[in-house]
Parts: C-alpha cells; sequence; structure tokens
C-alpha cells in the first residue's frame, strides 16, 4: 500500500521547472490508477487470492512562465486528431451515400 500511495504524488502530474534563458517550463500530464484484489475458490476446494495495481500517464501541456507572465500551452494528440479526421470523414461520406441514394 505503501507502493501506490507514494506512487500517487504531485510529482506525477507536474515535473521540476526547466529553464533556460529566462523561459521557466512546467510540464503537467493527466494520471490516472487503480487497483484490485480478490479471492476465490474452485468447486474441487481450490482456493487463490491476488491483486494488483496501475498507473497511466499522458502529457497534456505544459506551463509557461516568460517575462512575469504565465501561459498555458496545451499539447497536441496527433493521434486523437488523426482519429477525430477520420471520424468525421467517415460520417460525411456515410451521410453524402444517403443523400445520393434517396434522390
Amino acid at each position: 500500500m505503501t507502493l501506490a500511495k507514494d506512487s500517487m504524488t504531485v510529482r506525477r502530474v507536474y515535473s521540476d521547472p526547466v529553464q533556460s534563458d529566462g523561459v521557466t517550463v512546467i510540464e503537467v500530464a493527466a494520471v490516472s490508477g487503480g487497483g484490485g484484489i480478490g479471492t476465490g475458490s474452485d468447486k474441487d476446494g481450490g482456493e487463490g487470492s491476488g491483486g494488483g495495481f496501475g498507473l497511466g500517464a499522458k502529457p497534456v501541456g505544459v506551463y509557461v512562465i516568460e517575462n512575469g507572465r504565465l501561459t498555458w500551452r496545451p499539447a497536441v494528440d496527433v493521434n486523437r486528431l488523426a482519429m477525430l479526421v477520420g471520424i468525421v470523414a467517415v460520417t460525411a461520406l456515410l451521410v453524402g451515400a444517403r443523400i445520393v441514394t434517396a434522390d
């Protein structure tokens, strides 16, 4: 349990600030985790138990501090963008085909 507690800290979300040429950058990530335990037995009298814990992290952007101003620059998830474009294209084709066959 201590390992799980130590894994879920603010350091998993915000990186240490990086400074160069008067600009400070702090990376930000979305972090999620989960765990579970269980026990069971079978019809032959066998018993067992187990558990697990997992973490996932995804970059979401950076805070930039420059000339005393704080700005947020989101990370662009190219895979998600490509999937969205594909879904829109397929939907447009299906709707277009439906309109053509309706005439």
